[in-house]
């Protein structure tokens, strides 16, 4: 078997029984034109190990090898899948390892990436844990990748992309921010996936900020724009008691050090200020 001669994707989770499992979001997408416009938004990959997480029967596995990737570690925690993605890896000369584990938990270290190097993530990630495995990776330190192509529920990719102001401007959108810079590549409609989900899905481009640029105390940052965004209604004099009542200083002591109107709601702040009031927070705490 050759890469040309794989069968077609319909084909493969027939012959191994691959229904989609609701409990792991799954959610497959059979179009090799779009998982081809998907492995392209990765850039040069001749030289690059490929990290991609759910790769199911290996639709955007096999995009990523045709367009050059020098390797792929792909993280599967659905057994079911394995034997198809041995296929895919017989058909490529090898260049496709699979990691039998969930990515939630699995380490940078237990990838195998060569030391210093960083991989480029790319994944159609499980409805069920999508915003967790991207959270742990911009906080992740140090960095190991060094691009991330992403695909998310439209609304996901919305808040991580969001402008302070805009109704989708929150917590997600404040963390990439401080660690890194994202865009919106293009929409997927529900149809277009197998069995199609109740919402349309997006690509995200995500580059993490050079060493040194990155803003490093994303606790601080966490327990800030958790206590501002839980109750985003109100004004930050009232929102942020929660995170001032760990500091010995009050909200609007905290507000008035970093120059911010106590009277200003959360969406209304940007990502910049939110970083100067997690460090004022920190060196408040008591």
């Amino acid at each position: 078997m050759s890469a040309d001669t794989l069968p077609p994707l319909r084909e493969v989770i027939a012959a191994h029984g691959l229904g989609a499992d609701k409990r792991f979001g799954q959610h497959f997408l059979l179009d090799l034109n779009l998982t081809a416009k998907i492995a392209r938004l990765c850039g040069d990959m001749s030289a690059a190990t490929l990290v991609e997480v759910g790769p199911g029967p290996g639709g955007l596995t096999r995009a990523l090898l045709s367009e050059g990737a020098r390797r792929v570690i792909a993280i599967e925690k659905d057994a079911r899948f394995l034997s198809a993605l041995e296929e895919v890896s017989a058909a490529f000369g090898g260049r496709l390892k699979v990691i039998e584990a969930d990515a939630l938990i699995i380490t940078a270290t237990a990838l195998g990436l060569d030391d210093g190097e960083r991989a480029i993530i790319a994944a159609n990630l499980p409805y069920n844990v999508g915003t967790a495995l991207y959270t742990g990776w911009l906080e992740a330190e140090p960095v190991w990748w060094s691009r991330a192509v992403l695909m998310f529920q439209k609304e996901v990719a919305q808040r991580i992309v969001a402008p302070v102001g805009d109704d989708a401007y929150g917590r997600l959108a404040i963390l990439t921010a401080a660690r890194a810079r994202a865009k919106y590549a293009f929409t997927l409609p529900a149809r277009a996936f197998t069995p199609p989900p109740k919402v349309d899905s997006a690509v995200v481009v995500v580059d993490p900020l050079p060493d040194g640029e990155r803003f490093d105390d994303t606790q601080a940052l966490s327990a800030v724009t958790a206590s501002a965004f839980g109750q985003r209604r109100k004004t930050l004099r009232k929102s942020l008691a929660q995170a001032a009542s760990q500091t010995r200083a009050s909200a609007e002591e905290l507000l008035a050090a970093c120059d911010i109107d106590p009277g200003a709601r959360a969406e209304t702040i940007p990502p910049e200020g939110f970083m100067a009031l997690a460090r004022t927070w920190r060196a408040a705490r008591r």
